[in-house]
This record gives C-alpha cells, sequence and structure tokens, in this order.
C-alpha cells in the first residue's frame, strides 16, 4: 500500500521541521506538503492531494478555526489533526475545532527547544492518530456506491459470561478519538432525573479536561464535574476524569466517593478507562453498567472484563458512528459487548436498562423515552 500522504500546516518553521521530520521518520508515511497558514493550505490541498492534514490553531491571515471552516465545506471526510498549545485558550479552540469537525488533536510540545523531548513526545501521540484515522478513510474510499460497507463484521467470541439480572447503580463510561463530540450528543439525551451517578473517562490533558465539563454543563440537564478527590458519588451527578489523574471509587461508611492518583499510564493513558472499570467494579459489582464510545487502541478491554465477570453489563458504539473503531471495536471482537449501538441509539437503551428492576419501571421508562429525543 503506497504511504500515508501528510500536510503540514503551522506558521513556525521549527514546529513544520519538527513535524516534517517525524513523518519522514517513519516508513508508512510521506510529507506530502507544508503550508505556512491555511490560505495557502486550502490551496494546496487539490495540488498534493494528502491523506490527512495538520492544522494549527493560531495562524496569521486565516487562523485554524477558519481554515477548517472552509476546509470541510469542500472536503467533509478528509482527517485533519489540530495542533494546540497545552493552555486554557488553547484547550478551548481546540474543542471549538472538534465541534466543527477536526477528527483529532496534538498538543505543541511546551518548550521546542528541548528538541529530543519534543519530538519523542510529539511522535508517540501523532503517528498512531495518524494511522488510525487514516486507516478509516482507506475503509471509507472502498465503500461501494449503496453506501453498505465490503469490509465483514469482526467475529466475535461465544459469550462465555452472563448477567446477573442485577439492578444498575452506575453508569461508567470509557472514550478517547472523538469523544468530546460524542458525549456532547450522548449525555444531553440522559432525563435530568437520572436515578445514578455517572462517571468517565475521556483521554484529555490537564485542562481540556476541565473545560469539557464546563462546556458539557451548559448542554445538559444533568450536573457535570471534573472529578475532585473525596467527592460523593450521587445519582444523577457526572464527574470526568481529570487530566493526568487516574479516576476511581472508594467506598466508605458514607457511601462511595472518588478518589484520584497519579500512578504510571495503563494502555499508555492517564486517566485509564480501565483503571476506572475495575474500581468501580470494586464498588458497585453487578450494578455496573459500562459504556464504550469511540476512540483508538484498546483502553478499556480490561475493564469490560471485569465488569461481565462481576455480572454487570457492557454497550458500546457501533463502527459506523464511530470516529475510530478501535475501543469499541475490541471489546466487541472479544465477545465482552451486549449490545452495540449507534450513538443516537446509546442514550435510550442505558436509560431503559438504568430504570429496569426500579419502582414505576413502565412509566419511567415512558418517561425516559419522551425525554430522549434521538437526532438522526
Amino acid at each position: 500500500m503506497p504511504k500515508l500522504r501528510v500536510l503540514i500546516v503551522d506558521d513556525s518553521v521549527v514546529i513544520r521541521r519538527l513535524v516534517s521530520d517525524i513523518i519522514s521518520a517513519d516508513s508508512d508515511l510521506e510529507v506530502a506538503g507544508v503550508a505556512a497558514n491555511g490560505r495557502i493550505a486550502l490551496d494546496r490541498i487539490p495540488q498534493v492531494n494528502p491523506d490527512i492534514i495538520t492544522l494549527d490553531v493560531e495562524m496569521p491571515e486565516m487562523d485554524g478555526l477558519e481554515t477548517l471552516k472552509e476546509l470541510r465545506k469542500i472536503y467533509p471526510r478528509l482527517p485533519v489533526i489540530m495542533f494546540s498549545t497545552m493552555t486554557e485558550r488553547g484547550g478551548v479552540t481546540t474543542l471549538d475545532a472538534l465541534s466543527l469537525g477536526a477528527s483529532d488533536y496534538v498538543t505543541k510540545p511546551a518548550n521546542v527547544g528541548r528538541v529530543g523531548e519534543g519530538i519523542a513526545r510529539v511522535r508517540d501521540d501523532l503517528i498512531p492518530k495518524i494511522k488510525a484515522l487514516c486507516g478509516l478513510r482507506r475503509s471509507e474510499l472502498r465503500v461501494p456506491s449503496s453506501g453498505l460497507t465490503q469490509n465483514p463484521k469482526p467475529k466475535t467470541q461465544n459469550l462465555t459470561f452472563r448477567n446477573s439480572g442485577a439492578r444498575v447503580e452506575i453508569v461508567a463510561i470509557g472514550t478517547s478519538t472523538g469523544g468530546p463530540n460524542a458525549l456532547a450528543d450522548l449525555l444531553p439525551e440522559l432525563p435530568g432525573d437520572f436515578p445514578v451517578p455517572v462517571v468517565i473517562v475521556q483521554h484529555m490533558p490537564p485542562i481540556f479536561t476541565k473545560l469539557l465539563a464546563d462546556r458539557l454543563a451548559a448542554r445538559i440537564p444533568l450536573e457535570i464535574a471534573e472529578g475532585n478527590a473525596g467527592d460523593p458519588l450521587r445519582p444523577g451527578k457526572i464527574w470526568i476524569a481529570p487530566g493526568d489523574y487516574h479516576m476511581g471509587l472508594e467506598k466508605s461508611a458514607h457511601g462511595a466517593h472518588v478518589k484520584l492518583n497519579q500512578e504510571p499510564p495503563e494502555n499508555s493513558c492517564r486517566p485509564a478507562v480501565d483503571v476506572l472499570f475495575r474500581s468501580v467494579v470494586q464498588v458497585y459489582g453487578a450494578g455496573t453498567l459500562g459504556v464504550i464510545l469511540t476512540g483508538m487502541g484498546q483502553d478499556g478491554l480490561r475493564g469490560c472484563e471485569y465488569i461481565r465477570e462481576a455480572g454487570g453489563q457492557v454497550l458500546i458504539q457501533d463502527e459506523a458512528s464511530s470516529v475510530v473503531w478501535g475501543m469499541p471495536g475490541i471489546v466487541a471482537r472479544a465477545g465482552l459487548a451486549d449490545k452495540e449501538l449507534p450513538l443516537n441509539q446509546l442514550a435510550g437503551e442505558i436509560v431503559r436498562r438504568v430504570w429496569q428492576g426500579r419502582t414505576g419501571l413502565s412509566g419511567m421508562i415512558q418517561k425516559g423515552a419522551e425525554r430522549v429525543s434521538f437526532r438522526g
């Protein structure tokens, strides 16, 4: 297969050189071209025909957000990875970019003078994202005109776990690439009287997770916040793991509460979905409902095994509605998913399962169904 072609868009000569060196050093990739601002990039796309674009957020003449808006009018499916600074301003702009259709993001090294460290960090973050997003794009190119994919659905193992039938007492969600937009679609569909707590791991750095929680808070009927050590869990509230911290749960005489630590990353992630799910099972056992949304990698696989072994339930987002079907796909192939659904059907299934076994079940299911207005 020919090499993946990357167009690098950044006003900084240093960053353009750094990213070019990283791309050129990988045998599967090549630099299709470079551009110092968005206007030049838009002119260059039809000339170099890239498979993917890395796009700086802050540039003169035409910045990243302006470029992304124009690019999406002409190239709605071309993967775009934003480059931003790990600051509050950079985080806000990155979330804006994701809502405008950016595929993912990478944060710039804080000190480009330390070239070795900067190259290693950007390489380890950028290269897997390029390959995951471009793998999806190339599979799309093989889709026939009917819109039905030719790729067979991966075979799953025979399920060896059985649900206990226990009432759901908590919902635990794990997601990565494409997660901010998936959460923005899913969480507003949960009713304001949702009867259990929700805990979430979204792979994001510090600052970004707080900004994500704040942004979601303006859109959803439930209270949502970044997790703090000692926060008591209560029904109808959502906690998002803070960047660079593993989030888990602990049980005391006063009930369950949030705990945080900076133990080594798992699956190259901190926060990690596996850490959260494992901890949730220790506290809630068979009452756990795990949900795996879009994301690259396999974080969450072991956590879903713990949930199923305890008698809990697992739902996953389907491939067609995922930006990258890495995390949910590996759970599906392992035979751990109770159900695989499009994103716009997951909230209704979560509500249905949470209200099962509760007083006034039929009325509450109807109430939840009326409040869940799916977007196609």
